[in-house]
């Protein structure tokens, strides 16, 4: 691979012309530019990234540490951030942890090591480990979607709590009570403060919100097909709220196994508004907000932070989510045909 030295040879001047050049911190006239311009492309010299980012203490990258990059809301979400940060100069470089927290921990690491600019933080959890690692982190830092207790860090997420109550407070209003929850795992605050909207809602309308009426899986369709099968083994409830769109695929799946019409025999809806949630049949009724505008205001904070580290204390936003009308929810089963 040739070297800055290499080029200088070629080009007959000496190096440090060659880094002038390059970085344009000192006039040189046009042939001497032209000279060093051919030089490179004969040689077909790439300058040292990592070089340039010791002069300048800075290596215009930021990290993206994920949960899970096959979940669609997470592709979302790092296509928002990128979308800001290519706008703006910068590259994104995407870790995904496979939802496994000694995985997450070992990226963060190697992403302080790159010397990046910024990192915005999606984590699997409620990782003591990771709180400790990231409460030394002097990077600017980002939190966004799921919220660290303990790390002194800007906050972006969407309104977990008023999400889940929206959601079912639609299945209220469409006359169910017999609602049954299948959130994500009990640990994550994410499910805690999205079952919370739910008993918020139900408590309201004096109808019960536990025992078999409330179970947690995975954040996956998997995980939701699963718990779909169990619930609808019995008496099966008339509407399911999944804790995200990804669950609620999976319910789709096994209430069409079974020979359940969707939303004549059982109202489904879920939370986030990924894309998919268009297209599956019947389309997803659910609640959210554009996540890639989600992804766009964490960097857009982040970049924030980065030109001003020191400015202000930690900022929080709290996106308000909204209902989200298709087709995979409607009247309680015996109200059906008086609403068609």
């Amino acid at each position: 691979m040739a070297t800055i030295k290499d080029v200088a040879a070629l080009a007959g001047i000496s190096y440090t012309t060659v880094s002038h050049v390059l970085n344009k911190t000192r006039p040189v006239s046009e042939q001497v530019r032209l000279k060093v311009e051919a030089a490179i492309a004969e040689l077909d010299y790439v300058p040292s990234a990592v070089a340039r980012s010791l002069k300048a203490r800075s290596t215009a990258t930021i990290g993206l540490l994920v949960p899970n990059s096959v979940n669609p809301y997470f592709a979302e979400l790092a296509r928002g951030i990128e979308d800001a940060c290519e706008r703006n100069g910068y590259c994104v470089i995407l870790c995904n942890s496979d939802d496994n927290p000694q995985k997450q921990r070992s990226y963060l690491r190697v992403l302080l090591e790159k010397r990046i600019d910024g990192l915005v933080v999606a984590s699997v959890g409620q990782d003591s480990d990771l709180l400790q690692s990231l409460a030394g982190v002097r990077t600017p830092m980002v939190i966004v979607d799921r919220e660290l207790e303990g790390v002194d860090a800007d906050l972006v997420r969407i309104d977990h709590e008023l999400g889940a109550y929206l959601a079912t407070r639609h299945l209220l209003e469409l006359g169910h009570r017999d609602i049954a929850y299948i959130g994500g795992p009990a640990e994550t605050g994410v499910t805690q403060l999205r079952l919370g909207g739910f008993r918020r809602a139900m408590a309201e309308a004096g109808a019960a919100a536990d025992g078999n009426r409330v179970l947690h899986c995975d954040f996956t369709s998997l995980g939701g097909y699963a718990a779909a099968a169990q619930v609808l083994q019995g008496p099966r409830p008339t509407a399911i709220f999944a804790g995200n769109d990804m669950i609620g695929f999976g319910v789709l799946r096994a209430a069409a196994e079974r020979q359940i019409n969707v939303p004549a025999e059982l109202s489904v809806i879920g939370f986030d508004d990924i894309e998919l949630s268009r297209y599956v049949y019947p389309p997803l009724t659910t609640v959210g907000q554009s996540i890639r505008e989600l992804g766009e205001s964490a960097a857009s904070l982040l970049l924030a932070r980065i030109c001003k580290p020191r400015q202000g204390a930690a900022e929080q936003r709290i996106v308000t989510p909204r209902l989200v009308l298709r087709e995979s929810t409607g009247p309680r089963p015996d109200l059906f045909n008086d609403y068609r």
